[in-house]
């Protein structure tokens, strides 16, 4: 009977699932999600598409939008999957699609999205000898906020098509006007992937471990908490 019972539960669940995955596609122009499973919540399923996670109920028919927090652990459950899912994403990204700019002794590894007319990003970027001096590796992806076809969006096209890519960064967010180019180029995906981790503004710095720090941070303050992650991760 156990067995029985056991074998009606995991087809209504792929049922449901099922049924979740085609809302979805509605919700998300032909997207497929990357994981659906039954959630901490009864009745609830666990929506995850590149690291933006959502709640939906087994009809398809509520979305919650929101965090999960467990309160007899004190654990925020969405987070928890946020980080694991920015991490895989971290780990897949090709850096031959990236712009690094990399001290010779790297401790540790941040990618950022960018945007060259963002005032942080440019003040970032002034102070990038500072990162690398204290051993931090930066991986650029661009992120032009104000979206494709625009002035932000031709610039980063511009930059990634330069042949010397660190130097059409560093003058293009000083300010120094381009001739613009085009190339096949990375930057419309760099930006689905911003999507994909829930990029809203930048500079957005990712770590590793798939945590985000948003905004600007100074090179002192950044290597300080990157040292205690990766004491963390050792204990």
């Amino acid at each position: 009977m156990g067995l029985l019972f056991t074998s009606f539960a995991w087809a209504d669940e792929q049922a449901d699932i099922k049924e979740i995955k085609k809302v979805f596609s509605q919700i998300i122009s032909g997207g497929t999600p990357d994981v659906v499973a039954p959630s901490a919540i009864d009745g609830i399923y666990e929506v995850v598409y590149g690291a933006q996670v959502l709640y939906m109920s087994k009809s398809g028919r509520y979305v919650i939008q929101g965090d999960l927090i467990d309160l007899e652990n004190r654990t925020n459950i969405t987070e928890g999957t946020r980080s694991i899912q920015r991490a895989k994403l971290v780990k897949n990204i090709d850096e031959k699609s990236t712009i690094v700019f990399s001290p010779d002794s790297v401790k540790h590894t941040i990618t950022v999205f960018t945007d060259i007319d963002c005032g942080y990003c440019r003040k970032l970027h002034r102070e990038i000898e500072q990162y690398t001096d204290l051993g931090i590796k930066v991986r650029y992806l661009a992120f032009p906020r104000s979206g494709v076809n625009t002035k932000s969006f031709h610039k980063a096209v511009t930059v990634w098509c330069s042949k010397d890519q660190k130097k059409a960064m560093t003058d293009a967010k000083a300010g120094v006007k381009q001739e613009t180019i085009n190339c096949d180029n990375p930057v419309k995906e760099h930006m689905k992937l911003a999507e994909q981790f829930g990029v809203s503004g930048t500079p957005t710095i990712v770590l590793n471990n798939g945590e985000v720090v948003p905004g600007y941070v100074p090179a002192a303050r950044l290597a300080k908490m990157l040292d205690n992650e990766k004491h963390a991760s050792l204990n």
